[in-house]
């Protein structure tokens, strides 16, 4: 198993409890146009009870989204990156369609969507996050074969790069 960092260990038990507290705790929500009173008889309507379970989803989905680590604009990193491009049709983690000719790219917890401006050399191209990985130990991203064309990584597959939150 791989090592943890303590703060993905902090965020599981946090989850754990949360999930704890959400399984052993009921939400009441009133059904439009009904009083308190009248959700409490035994009789729940059904619009009630899917009221309670959109609720309870949503709320664990607010808070599980609060755990996650803010991505601030100007944060940066560096390592090894590569380039991935086999696997063109196939979706990718956030339920694209892998594109290799897109700009795009891969990291291990990046929120899908972020922008990144990677830099190798003196080239440099702006990607959007989409997929997870890579699985190689040592390496930061791993970037679609168009966005490592544009920054000339294609001849050795792997290189340095800097990358910068946008």
């Amino acid at each position: 198993m791989p090592r943890q960092t303590t703060g993905a260990r902090v965020r599981r038990a946090a989850i754990r409890s949360l999930l704890t507290i959400a399984a052993t705790t009921a939400v009441v929500a009133v059904a439009p146009g009904a009083s308190f009173a009248d959700s409490t008889k035994s009789g729940t309507s059904s619009e009630a009870r899917q009221e309670t379970g959109k609720a309870a989803r949503t709320n664990l989905r607010n808070a599980y989204a609060s755990l996650e680590p803010t991505r601030r604009a100007g944060r940066s990193f560096s390592g090894i990156a590569s380039y991935y491009g086999n696997n063109v049709g196939n979706k990718t983690a956030s339920g694209q369609r892998f594109n290799e000719n897109a700009m795009t790219a891969a990291h291990r917890h990046l929120p899908f969507g972020t922008k990144l401006k990677v830099t190798h050399g003196s080239r440099s191209v702006v990607v959007t996050i989409n997929d997870r990985g890579p699985f190689i130990r040592g390496r930061v991203l791993d970037l679609s074969k168009g966005a490592a064309r544009a920054i000339g990584l294609t001849s050795r597959g792997v290189g340095r790069v800097v990358a910068e939150v946008q």
